[in-house]
């Protein structure tokens, strides 16, 4: 119980503080726990206290219980279904996470843009938002403030498509009559789970399609959180390349991070439970779990960055989100309207 002395502060702290932030979250959904989490967390970090106590937990809370919150999102997948009802999707899935990635590797490669910030805010603008970064940093080794920067990108973004996306889709002519096609757009297009649900929320309140157009978008949006396995899988290969080591080949440690395996086995078991008839509330508290955890690390993150700093580096990410944001929309809608699905 030596490391539960030495962090208790800092945890108790950031728990505390997570508590009113997850509850906020529930209440505005569009703006969701984490934002609120890091929010709460930048202001609390601006008044003076003496840190030194505090300093452990509040580290662990942002390395280690972001990994375990990354296991625990694996008992939300169902990967027979996500599978059987996502193939239609996979093509355009495919073709937006390459596009974001390939957007966010130029910026990095001719904006005055670190490679760990491009990461972030390519994953998480391709993949699933806030759940993207959290697998990812650990990986990347990112620090706080380069994770909330991504954070804050990726939500300003989601705001955006949550506002804007389902007048859009009505000035392009996608069917009012079924939630086929503008799921599949919210699906791919979206970023985060909460504001993919609103923005095909919107819609099936729009023409009276009570949850297709939900079923749907959910549904691709699972079948795009599958992508965190190969692409951090592939990060981290990457990163152990560039370590030095003794060795003349990169540590298998790094290349398999061990919350990435134990997230596969999650989904894996989640999977197997439910094909044999157990029913999928028994994962309900894990996954509500899963989002505190992410709301705990998230405080933590926003308790160790500078505002001023944040505010003063702010710009260019925002431009590489926006980058990635409209690459990804255009890529969604050019390769429904090939495929014929609208």
């Amino acid at each position: 119980m030596k490391w539960l002395q030495q962090e208790r502060l800092g945890l108790i702290l950031c728990i505390g503080l997570a508590i009113p932030s997850h509850l906020l979250g529930q209440l505005y959904p569009l703006i969701g726990g984490p934002v609120i989490a890091i929010l709460m967390g930048m202001l609390i970090g601006q008044f003076p206290f003496k840190r030194a106590p505090f300093t452990k937990g509040i580290t662990y809370a942002s390395k280690k219980i972001l990994q375990y919150a990354v296991i625990l999102l694996g008992f939300g997948l169902n990967l027979r279904i996500v599978l059987e009802t996502g193939l239609q999707s996979l093509p355009i899935i495919i073709s937006t996470i390459t596009i974001a990635l390939l957007v966010a590797y130029l910026c990095y490669r001719y904006l005055s843009i670190n490679s760990t910030m491009a990461t972030l805010i390519g994953v998480g603008s391709s993949i699933c938002g806030g759940s993207a970064i959290a697998a990812t940093a650990p990986i990347i080794k990112a620090d706080d403030k380069e994770i909330a920067q991504a954070i804050s990108v990726i939500f300003f973004f989601n705001v955006m498509a949550a506002l804007l996306f389902p007048t859009l889709g009505v000035y392009l002519g996608l069917s009012p009559s079924s939630g086929e096609a503008f799921g599949l757009f919210a699906g791919t297009a979206v970023n985060d789970t909460s504001s993919v649900t609103a923005t095909a929320a919107t819609w099936d309140s729009m023409f009276n399609l009570g949850s297709e157009t939900l079923d749907k978008a959910v549904t691709v949006k699972l079948t795009r959180t599958l992508a965190i396995i190969p692409i951090t899988l592939l990060l981290a290969y990457i990163t152990a390349s560039k370590t030095p080591t003794t060795s003349t080949t990169p540590s298998i440690r790094k290349v398999f991070p061990v919350f990435i395996l134990y997230f596969i086995g999650a989904s894996l078991l989640t999977t197997l439970a439910l094909t044999m008839g157990i029913p999928t509330e028994v994962f309900s508290p894990l996954k509500t779990l899963s989002k505190f955890f992410i709301v705990i690390a998230m405080v933590a993150i926003g308790l160790n960055t500078d505002i001023l700093k944040l505010i003063r580096s702010g710009v260019t990410p925002l431009f590489i989100g926006f980058l990635c944001w409209l690459s990804i929309t255009i890529t969604s809608l050019l390769l429904q309207y090939i495929l014929g699905i609208w």
